[in-house]
């Protein structure tokens, strides 16, 4: 056992995730859970890590890049994959767990290790010595959000998510888009999906009668007055978004030398130019409405989405250049977080951001060389993502090929493609296992 004890905040699935992966390593914990002591509008139980919104962790293919970086997270004997293995109910090619049982195991585990304290209280202050983890969640108390703002005062700590919908380059026909600024300013940074006058007004008549999401008891229904959704604007009359975000003035299409109709306008995200969002697509339309309606676009009809539009109350830093690849906060790296408060998206993600941090912080302690996750990994990329990958404004992750290294050499067919891209991270992530050693030798309590 190793004599200096981490402190982390909050037993979602990032910190108890991260807790496993540091006391496997003998490294003490003190992990602090304000449950059942005090509730989020979005939990029930007492429970670590538990489920709030779906007992579905998404795909289980490597054809998949959520399948993938389970896979990745099953090598590294992650705590939140063996319980959702062992707790797992039957849903064709996804995971999907007992909640109830799930989070049971995770908790028991942790609880009865000897490295682990457990403390049921609120943290209303970050601790002010000591390597501190704050996994706290993407609903994080009050007090907690102060202190992070605190800590962070040049950050951006978002109260809520309104965020458009993401697409990746290669899925856009470009057949039917060209590359332009308007008015020709500067470079041309900006794909452009032209709309004649009959698919405008069919897009718009779909985008005013689709059907929205739910709106959840802990949402901010403020985020509607700040960020208006494309389908309210839509149905405040026909021309409404060709007047805003999808106005064609200044744009002049090179196959016709006019300006089209109506122009939906696609903006890098990531430094490598792989992925594109919607310019002026905020939406709170149900996942499957969006695919359905926004594949009505020319350009966009064979469009691969890696995120939709979300709309919901979220807390999360604006992660690029405040943490690194480690998610240490770069002013003050004895602090480090974890989870959905970094910009990841989905339990799965939060999961592997604390098993990173997790592994990488023994590591430290430990006086071991850093793992270094390369971005041919899921794990790696989906880190390197939120430090430093995102270009303009920075939009909660989930984790996609699009972020993954792209491969240098051709392979025919999307679904090859992927697969192929797992098999090297898997080969990548079987070479670190073999050659890291805070990844050799654990040392299990």
């Amino acid at each position: 056992m190793i004599d200096q004890k981490v402190t982390v905040v909050g037993a979602g699935l990032a910190g108890s995730e991260c807790a496993w992966q540091l006391v496997r390593r003998g490294i003490p914990v003190r992990l602090y859970e304000m449950r059942p002591q005090r509730f989020t509008p979005a939990h029930h139980t007492g429970d670590f890590a538990e489920l709030v919104c779906s007992n579905s962790l998404r795909s289980d293919e490597l054809s998949n890049a959520v399948g993938l970086l389970k896979e990745e997270m099953r090598r590294l004997d992650s705590l939140i994959m063996r319980s959702a293995d062992k707790n797992r109910v039957a849903a064709g090619g996804a995971l999907a767990v007992d909640r109830e049982g799930f989070a049971r195991d995770i908790t028991e585990t942790l609880i009865r290790h000897p490295l682990v304290e457990v403390i049921r209280e609120e943290v209303t202050e970050i601790p002010p010595s000591g390597t501190v983890v704050l996994a706290c969640g993407p609903v994080c108390s009050d007090a907690i959000s102060a202190k992070i703002m605190e800590l962070c005062p040049d950050a951006d700590l978002h109260f809520y998510d309104a965020v458009a919908p993401i697409v990746t380059l290669e899925s856009v026909d470009m057949e039917n888009a060209y590359l332009a600024s308007r008015y020709d300013k500067g470079t041309a940074d900006y794909v452009n999906c032209p709309m004649s006058r009959e698919e405008y007004e069919a897009f718009v008549a779909a985008l005013v009668s689709a059907e929205e999401a739910e709106v959840h008891g802990f949402d901010d229904a403020g985020v509607f007055e700040g960020c208006m959704p494309v389908e309210v604007m839509a149905r405040r009359g026909p021309d409404t978004l060709r007047y805003g975000p999808l106005k064609p003035v200044g744009l002049r299409n090179p196959r016709t030398g006019k300006e089209d109709w109506a122009v939906v306008q696609l903006r890098q995200d990531n430094r490598d130019g792989t992925l594109y969002n919607m310019v002026g697509f905020q939406t709170h339309l149900k996942w499957g409405e969006q695919k359905r309606v926004f594949s009505m676009i020319p350009a966009l009809r064979n469009a691969e989405f890696v995120r939709y539009g979300v709309m919901h109350r979220n807390t999360y830093l604006s992660s690029p250049g405040r943490l690194d690849r480690y998610y240490r906060l770069i002013a003050d790296p004895r602090i480090r977080f974890a989870g959905q408060i970094t910009g990841v998206e989905g339990y799965v993600e939060s999961a592997a951001s604390g098993l990173l941090v997790g592994i990488e912080t023994a590591a430290e302690i430990g006086g071991k060389s850093a793992v270094d996750f390369p971005q041919e990994t899921a794990i790696g990329a989906l880190a390197l993502y939120i430090s430093q990958g995102s270009i303009g404004d920075f939009q909660p992750m989930n984790i996609n090929f699009g972020i993954i290294k792209s491969l240098d050499y051709r392979v025919k067919g999307k679904r090859n493609k992927n697969a192929e891209i797992s098999r090297r991270s898997l080969a990548v992530l079987d070479e670190l296992l073999t050659n890291k050693e805070v990844l050799r030798n654990e040392n299990d309590h």
